[in-house]
């Protein structure tokens, strides 16, 4: 099996949203309403949005491919001084516990590093047990609880997850 990261393409945006919703559809049904769930996804996976972060400084997208096939993807972005955090990253749930989400996450320390910041963030909702003791098991701790309204009457009810990269 091989793994590979490469940057998401414009031409790669279809697929990267497909795998979104494939993700979500497994992960959050009973974690957040179907309402909300087609609310984000419309939010975060629009494509004129992706392409626009595709080409701003400070954010990056990264795709990973098991023998030629998206398995996963993330992106990342500075958002404070020494701070870096993944804002996105879903595998497959046919390519979990594979060792594709641990290479995202190493490809998010590497931009980190060469960022200079010493620290990955990223939010994860409360209820969903199984990422948070993925994180756990990357070196991620909860940081503090957040509730963040996110307009339509909804809100994402997370931990922030923190790991110290020194």
């Amino acid at each position: 099996m091989d793994i590979s990261i490469s940057p998401v393409t414009p031409a790669d945006i279809g697929a990267v949203a497909a795998l979104a919703r494939v993700v979500w559809q497994h992960t959050y049904p009973g974690i957040i309403s179907q309402e909300q769930i087609d609310f984000m996804l419309e939010q975060r996976y629009d494509p004129s949005r992706m392409v626009e972060e595709l080409t701003m400084p400070g954010i990056w997208w990264d795709q990973a491919m098991v023998d030629g096939e998206l398995a996963g993807f993330s992106s990342c972005l500075i958002t404070a001084a020494g701070e870096m955090k993944i804002d996105k990253i879903y595998v497959d749930p046919r390519r979990q516990r594979i060792g594709v989400g641990a290479r995202l996450i190493d490809q998010a320390s590497g931009h980190a590093l060469a960022s200079r910041c010493s620290t990955l963030v990223l939010a994860v909702n409360k209820r969903n047990e199984r990422a948070i003791a993925a994180y756990r098991r990357h070196g991620f701790a909860v940081r503090e609880a957040v509730c963040v309204d996110i307009g339509h009457d909804f809100v994402m009810d997370d931990f922030i997850m923190a790991k110290s990269l020194f």
